[in-house]
C-alpha cells in the first residue's frame, strides 16, 4: 500500500483521473470528541464540551483539549484510494527547532495500514517567559492514502494527537457510512501530558491508545498536557459522557504546577470522584498515581523546562523541606488513602500505583529524556503493562466488567 502526502493552496483538489466523492464530516463518523465548531475552514474537534470551554480562561489548556489525541474518522467503504483536507496548527516554542509534522495513522479492519504527515498549516508560537502566544497562519493541506482493497472494510483515521486539526473535507473514490455500533466497551480516561501523548511518535502509539486496542475498547481519551489538575468542568465533562469503564490518572500536574498544598488536596479529590459518580455510579473506576519521575519523587514544584541543546528539559524547583507542597509520594499515600477509604462503600473503586506501570528499574533502563515524559519504548510499556493490570483477567476492567 502507498501513502502519499499532498500539498494544496485550498481545500478543494481538481484535475484528478478519479471520480472523488465527497463525504460530508460529521459527527457520525468522528470517535474520541466530546465536541465539534464549524469554522470558518470545516470542522474542529474537541474533547471537552462548549460549556467546559467557557470556564477556563487558560490559553494552554484550550490548545490541548483541542488537539485531538485519541480522535479518530471511522467509516465503512469500498475506496481504494482517500484523501483528507486538513488546517493542522502547530506548537512552536520560541528558541526551540520547529516541530516534527503530525502523524496521521490509517487502519484497516483494525490493522495498521499507512501514515502520512501534512506539512504547513499555522503555527502558535509560545514564549515561555512571557506565557504570550501568537499564532502565524499557513495553508491547508491533503493527506493521501492509496492502493487499498476494494473488499468492503472499516476504515480509521486516527489524527495527530499533537498538533491541533481542522477537517475539512473528505474524498473517497466509493461511497462511505458510518460504522455500526460494534458493542465495544468505551474507556473514558484522563490524565496529564503523559496521557496525552508527549514524546509518543505517532497517535496510535499514545499508551492509552496502545492499552485500548490491547483490551478491545472504544477509548476517549482526556488526557491534557499540564491540565490533569481536577479541574470540575472536567469532572462534570466525564461524568455526562457515556462510558463503560473509566480511569483518572492524578498527579504530576499537580506537583509541577504547584497548584495546591496537601490542605486542598485531598478534598478536591474527594469531590471530582464524587462528580464522576453522580454520572457513573457503577462503572469501574480506576484511580492511577503517578508513574516514577526521579525529579518529583520528593522534590515539589514548579517545574521549571528549560533548553539543553536546543532540546527540552525540565527541573523541580520547589522546597523539598516544606511538607506542605505536593510531591509524588505526598500524592500516592494520599491516593491509596482515600480510595481505600472510599472502597468500603465503593466496590467498583480500585487504585493503582502507577510505579508498577514504570518505576525506577524502567527509568533506569528507559530514562525520561526531558525528565518529565518518556520516550515511544516508555509508552509502549506503559501501554501493555496497563493493557495486562487493568484489561487483564484479574484487572478492573477485565472483560465482562461495565
Amino acid at each position: 500500500m502507498n501513502t502519499q502526502l499532498d500539498d494544496v493552496p485550498e481545500p478543494e483538489r481538481a484535475g484528478t483521473a478519479t471520480d472523488w466523492i465527497t463525504t460530508p464530516i460529521e459527527p457520525r463518523i468522528l470517535r474520541g470528541a466530546l465536541d465539534v465548531e464549524r469554522t470558518a475552514h470545516g470542522l474542529l474537534p474537541h474533547r471537552l464540551p462548549a460549556r467546559a470551554r467557557k470556564q477556563f480562561p487558560d490559553p494552554f489548556l484550550a490548545m490541548m483539549e483541542a488537539q485531538p489525541s485519541g480522535v479518530r474518522l471511522a467509516f465503512r467503504t469500498r475506496a481504494t484510494a482517500l484523501e483528507l483536507d486538513v488546517l493542522p496548527t502547530k506548537r512552536l516554542y520560541q528558541g526551540a527547532p520547529a516541530p516534527l509534522d503530525g502523524v496521521y495513522e490509517l487502519l484497516v479492519d483494525g490493522r495498521p495500514s499507512g501514515r502520512a504527515s501534512v506539512t504547513g498549516g499555522n503555527v502558535r508560537v509560545i514564549d515561555l517567559t512571557t506565557g504570550s502566544m501568537e499564532t502565524r497562519p499557513g495553508p491547508p493541506g491533503t493527506v493521501r492514502f492509496t492502493g487499498l482493497s476494494a473488499d468492503a472494510k472499516d476504515v480509521e483515521i486516527w489524527l495527530p494527537h499533537n498538533e491541533t486539526t481542522e477537517l475539512v473535507a473528505l474524498r473517497t473514490d466509493a461511497p462511505v457510512e458510518a460504522v455500526p455500533d460494534s458493542g465495544r466497551r468505551v474507556w473514558l480516561h484522563h490524565g496529564s501530558s503523559l496521557s496525552h501523548g508527549s514524546n509518543a511518535d505517532r497517535p496510535t502509539a499514545t499508551w492509552p491508545a496502545l492499552a485500548a486496542l490491547r483490551g478491545g475498547v472504544e477509548l476517549i481519551n482526556l488526557g491534557f498536557g499540564g491540565n490533569a489538575l481536577l479541574d470540575p468542568f472536567t469532572a462534570r465533562a466525564m461524568r455526562d459522557t457515556p462510558a463503560d469503564l473509566i480511569s483518572v490518572k492524578i498527579g504530576i500536574n499537580l506537583v509541577n504546577t504547584d497548584l495546591m498544598r496537601l490542605r486542598a488536596f485531598a478534598p478536591a479529590v474527594h469531590g471530582f470522584l464524587d462528580t464522576l459518580r453522580e454520572g457513573h455510579p457503577t462503572a469501574p473506576l480506576l484511580v492511577v498515581s503517578p508513574v516514577f519521575c526521579p525529579i518529583h519523587e520528593d522534590t515539589p514544584g514548579p517545574a521549571a523546562m528549560e533548553f539543553d541543546g536546543q532540546k527540552p528539559r525540565f527541573r523541580a524547583t520547589g522546597d523539598p523541606s516544606d511538607r506542605t507542597r505536593l510531591t509524588l509520594n505526598i500524592i500516592r499515600d494520599e491516593l491509596s488513602r482515600i480510595t481505600g477509604l472510599r472502597a468500603a462503600d465503593d466496590p467498583n473503586l480500585h487504585y493503582l500505583d502507577g510505579r508498577s506501570l514504570y518505576g525506577e528499574p524502567d527509568f533506569a533502563e528507559l530514562p525520561l529524556p526531558d525528565e518529565l515524559h518518556p520516550d515511544p519504548a516508555g509508552h509502549r510499556r506503559i501501554g501493555e503493562r496497563f493493557a495486562e493490570l487493568a484489561f487483564g483477567d484479574a484487572g478492573p476492567f477485565a472483560a465482562g466488567s461495565r
